[in-house]
């Protein structure tokens, strides 16, 4: 029995009993106040109409107080009832009589799928992915109001019990390439466990808020356990490290001798305001400028007369010792800032990670959160001008917001920039639609939780498909292309069609890193594009 027949049953019963209790009440008073005794059925009856409104009793009218008195609360006490079967039965059966219907199962033959329980913000980044590359799957939802939507927008989406195996058994798991519990820690670790009772071989990937709760997602049978958390805020912290230590840690190796990476300009840098054929970055460091991101844009379409703003993050591939003189000609003309320069706003996951990091490079910073607990140095609200001037703003090189809520990071990011108009922000946030709206406040760089989440599981799940940048804000992905064996760079005009670029191809054992217009697609040919994720997604909906 569903719940709402559970509550038609409990109401029915419950009802029944007032009724009975009062008609023996009624009886009782017409026998003691009024003189005039009545059957039992005979009470009933009066009670019936006056629950129902339809009679107004035809032992009308009474001549003690007492009967009148209880007459006014019995008319009460039957509108209150009526009222009270409005929302416990009457309006559930109507919202399902007349709202979207989701299927309680999967009603077609589906094989090799992603079981996805249940929906979050994250697991858009992560359907957008298995819908570029064909792979299809379910979300299990247990919440009514979330699968409608999720099905009135096209999602294939049941509504069950994610915790359950009927539920899992109704998504057929059994069938399925994978399941992904991506959720509340505990409950994700209870899914877990309904797998596994359901079905040992499939494979269970489990996303965990803290690190440390990990061995027990493993302990209930997953297969593997992603912390995005920490990975995100590792990343944050590579950013303040690079600033500070003039050396890149994030770059993404492509072959022996060639590196992909994020090199910012920051506020102060002698190559602010000149444009990029003026810069020289070409011609003194000899990098490839794949593309750019200006004030929060990502173009691989660039100009000789593209203006480098403070701000601007340049996309390179180069040598290793290449990658390095371009740092230093960022780093040019830079403010030096002293004890304090990095300030981290936000203390859960994410912040303490990036702490940890910072403290694990020898960079001193100050940390800020709303709680005061061990390892927060300033206690109070981030975006008020007080906090952040105890926290030193007015030294700091950088600021790391790592606080769990959007609209607060927006907020303190406008705060900061017109505080310290020359500091470094550097933030992140949860879902993907608040990248740019962080931008536009100010922030200098930004990620998005959702984003590395579905990139990381995307690249579990999907085989024929390597993620090599899952922490970044371009995606780097080596791939084959079928579609344009023989044919050219410059035949399939790619940068152009899609936004995104080949900076490499996996070639007969070796790598291939001298990637020009005259260079031809053969037969095997593994190649590394690089781009925004929809520009990736739109060179493998083209050529993949």
């Amino acid at each position: 029995m569903n719940a709402w027949g559970r509550r038609v049953v409990g109401y029915t019963a419950f009802l029944a009993a007032v009724m009975l209790l009062t008609a023996v009440s009624y009886q009782f008073g017409m026998r003691v106040y009024e003189g005039d005794p009545v059957t039992l059925l005979h009470s009933l009856q009066v009670v019936v109409e006056m629950f129902t409104t339809t009679g107004f009793g035809g032992d009308a009218p009474w001549t003690s107080p007492q009967m009148n008195v209880f007459i006014i609360v019995m008319d009460l006490v039957g509108m209150a009832l009526l009222i009270g079967a409005l929302p416990v039965l009457a309006t559930p059966f109507l919202e399902d009589a007349f709202s979207t219907t989701v299927p309680k199962a999967l009603d077609e033959a589906l094989e090799d799928h992603v079981v996805i329980c249940s929906y979050t913000s994250r697991a858009d980044a992560l359907t957008t992915e298995l819908e570029s590359q064909g792979v299809p799957y379910v979300i299990v939802e247990p919440d009514r109001t979330q699968a409608a939507e999720l099905y009135d927008n096209g999602q294939r989406v049941i509504r069950a019990d994610p915790e359950s195996t009927d539920g899992l058994a109704r998504a057929r798991l059994s069938d399925a390439r994978a399941l992904v519990a991506d959720g509340d820690d505990q409950v994700d670790a209870s899914i877990v466990l309904a797998a596994r009772e359901l079905d040992d071989d499939v494979s269970v990937l489990s996303v965990v808020e803290e690190p440390a709760r990990a061995r027990y997602h493993r302990l209930a049978g997953a297969d593997q356990v992603l912390s995005p958390r920490s990975l995100l805020g590792e990343s944050l912290a590579a950013k303040v490290t690079t600033a500070l230590t003039a050396e890149i840690d994030e770059a993404v190796e492509v072959g022996e001798d060639l590196e992909l990476a994020e090199v910012p300009i920051h506020h102060g840098s002698s190559l602010v305001g000149s444009t990029l054929a003026d810069s020289g970055i070409r011609e003194e460091t000899g990098v490839n400028v794949i593309g750019a991101w200006f004030h929060g844009e990502f173009t691989a379409q660039l100009t000789p007369d593209d203006e480098l703003s403070a701000g601007t993050v340049l996309f390179v591939s180069g040598h290793p010792e290449q990658l390095d003189r371009l740092l230093a000609m960022t780093q040019a003309g830079l403010r030096q800032f002293g004890t304090g320069q990095t300030i981290v706003v936000g203390y859960g996951q994410v912040g303490r990670t990036v702490a940890a990091t910072l403290e694990d490079a020898g960079v001193p910073h100050t940390t800020v959160d709303r709680t005061d607990e061990d390892g927060v140095d300033v206690v109070g609200d981030a975006t008020e001008v007080e906090t952040l001037e105890e926290a030193g703003i007015s030294e700091a090189r950088t600021v790391v917001l790592a606080l769990p809520d959007d609209t607060t990071t927006e907020f303190a990011t406008l705060v900061v920039r017109d505080l310290a108009p020359e500091t470094e922000i550097v933030a992140r946030v949860e879902k993907a639609p608040s990248i740019p709206k962080t931008f536009r406040a100010g922030g200098d760089y930004v990620l998005s939780l959702a984003t590395v989440t579905g990139r990381m599981i995307a690249s579990r799940v999907l085989q024929d498909r390597d993620v090599l940048s899952l922490d970044q804000q371009v995606e780097v992905v080596r791939m084959g292309a079928p579609k344009i064996v023989g044919r050219t760079i410059e035949d399939v005009d790619i940068r152009a069609r899609t936004g995104s670029t080949v900076v490499a191809i996996e070639r007969d054992g070796g790598v291939v890193t001298d990637v020009g217009p005259d260079t031809r697609i053969e037969v095997d040919d593994r190649l590394v594009v690089a781009g925004t994720d929809e520009s990736v997604r739109e060179f493998e909906r083209l050529f993949g």
